[in-house]
């Protein structure tokens, strides 16, 4: 029982509480609603404080653009009102010209008229003049026929006969001249094609052309190059295609032919030998192997560094080769390689002073003795030979003309032909760049200028550029100008008889008639 009373006294208990828990929790949701519904009044009160304060900020910023708008908008109006009265100004103004063009046309057309009027009435009194002429002509002609006695047809007979006889005469004559200088023509082309065979094959020129000398240690070393019954020298010169020569030349080895590339493997494969002292037919054909090997890549080398020295590029590499060959060509000593190069420079800076193209002037002097790499092997005249083998590997057609024409083998046509003809006449030319001793120089000058002033008229001679030109000063009281153009050429004839001379020599003759006079007080 007591037990029952204290449960229903503990459930009472808990039941107050559940109640008293049930009133505060209801308390505290509904001060937590009210404190939400605050917040929210209080945030939506600051939304429409923001946005009435964006808008007045939107409203300035739309008046500000809306300002800023009509500045520019009068600004380009304005600009545009007086572009428009610039224009305005402008047609204005041609019109006026216009207008007076159109009335200087109308005038012109009057004068036009006019002179055209002129010159009807002109032609119409020439052809009444014309007609009088004809009948003034036939009355001239049977007053003829009646004072000489002969018709007009005879007298045109006689005519013919006279100048037929006379055209004869001079006919003759004319024809005793051109046979005359054909044959001096002939002798002297004859000489010169001759000395040009020589100058190829024999006298000192073959000596710089076609032998190089190797020195030896000693001269039992000659023995061992002949080897047994000459197996070694043959083994060699069948290798190479070279000539050696062992005579009694101390210590010295004399390689002759006519081919520099040949001669070049021929010398580095007998140093070698030399050197390394084993000579047998088998060491032979593998040391002419590798130096001819070595040879070939020095050429290329060589014609590659010439190309790269002087800018010139797109040059076919077989050409590259040739250009390379000239590296063992000379012309009277003078390394052919070098001489091309430095033509190139020439050229291009010729080339450079006239405003035209440099590189193409300086590829032209490059190639323009690449026939001499080989004409050796090929009949003909270099420059021609040089000229088909730049055709062959791609060259341009004003390429190909400059370097046939450089010796005037073929007429120049264009400026660069002239440019390069030029640049190798100072490379050829110039005092030191050939072989030739100083007195040797001075003696062609003086010969020179000598031979100019065994003329009568000649007061007197200078010899310039290098002896290419000489400028001949005669007496205008006893030289006439039709004189001097004979008188160029006599001593131009008289040279080439009796002096020897690379390429061409250029003489002027001057006269002139100076007028003096002195004042007197």
């Amino acid at each position: 029982m007591e037990y029952t009373v204290m449960l229903s006294s503990i459930a009472v208990v808990l039941l107050g509480l559940g109640v008293v828990t049930f009133f505060i929790l209801k308390k505290k949701v509904t001060q937590e609603n009210l404190n939400i519904e605050e917040e929210h009044v209080r945030l939506i009160g600051e939304a429409k404080i923001k946005a009435a304060t964006l808008l007045k900020e939107a409203k300035l910023e739309a008046k500000s653009r809306l300002l800023e708008m009509k500045s520019n908008f009068d600004f380009e109006t304005e600009e545009t009102r007086s572009e428009f009265k610039r224009e305005e100004r402008r047609l204005s103004k041609k019109s006026e010209k216009f207008d007076k063009h159109e009335d200087q046309l109308v005038k012109r057309e009057q004068n036009i008229q006019k002179k055209e009027s002129e010159a009807l009435k002109k032609f119409d009194s020439a052809a009444k003049k014309e007609d009088h002429y004809k009948e003034l002509l036939e009355k001239t002609k049977k007053e003829l026929e009646k004072v000489s006695g002969l018709t007009l047809e005879e007298a045109k007979d006689l005519l013919l006969q006279v100048m037929e006889e006379e055209a004869r005469h001079e006919g003759a004559k004319l024809i005793k001249k051109i046979t005359s200088e054909a044959k001096e023509t002939a002798a002297k082309e004859a000489k010169k094609i001759i000395s040009t065979a020589i100058q190829r094959y024999a006298g000192e020129y073959v000596v710089e052309r076609t032998v190089s000398v190797v020195h030896l240690p000693g001269d039992e070393m000659k023995g061992r190059i002949i080897g047994r019954e000459g197996r070694n020298i043959r083994a060699l010169e069948a290798a190479t295609g070279i000539d050696l020569i062992i005579d009694d030349t101390p210590e010295a080895v004399i390689l002759s032919g006519f081919n520099p590339v040949r001669r070049e493997v021929a010398r580095l494969s007998l140093e070698k030998l030399i050197s390394d002292g084993r000579i047998h037919p088998a060491r032979i054909e593998d040391v002419v192997e590798r130096a001819t090997e070595e040879v070939d890549i020095t050429i290329k080398e060589a014609g590659e560094q010439a190309a790269f020295d002087l800018g010139v590029h797109g040059i076919d590499p077989e050409l590259i080769k040739v250009i390379g060959k000239l590296k063992f060509r000379t012309s009277y000593a003078q390394n052919v390689l070098q001489h091309s190069v430095e033509v190139a420079f020439l050229s291009g800076a010729i080339a450079a002073e006239l405003g035209l193209d440099l590189k193409l002037a300086k590829r032209m002097g490059l190639l323009h003795d690449i026939g001499k790499a080989v004409d050796h092997e090929v009949d003909g005249a270099h420059a021609i030979i040089g000229a088909k083998l730049a055709k062959r590997y791609g060259e341009s057609e004003s390429v190909v003309k400059a370097i046939a024409a450089h010796h005037e083998d073929q007429m120049p046509e264009s400026v660069y032909d002239y440019i390069v003809q030029a640049a190798d006449a100072l490379s050829g030319a110039r005092p030191g760049a050939r072989k030739e001793s100083l007195e040797n120089y001075i003696k062609r000058l003086e010969d020179l200028e000598n031979i100019a002033n065994s003329f009568n008229g000649v007061v007197n001679t200078y010899a310039i550029q290098a002896g290419r030109e000489i400028r001949v000063i005669a007496e205008s009281e006893k030289i006439t100008d039709e004189s001097a153009v004979l008188l160029s050429r006599d001593i131009a004839r008289q040279i080439e008889e009796n002096l020897t001379f690379p390429g061409q020599v250029k003489v002027v003759v001057i006269r002139e008639t100076r007028a003096v006079e002195y004042t007197k007080k």
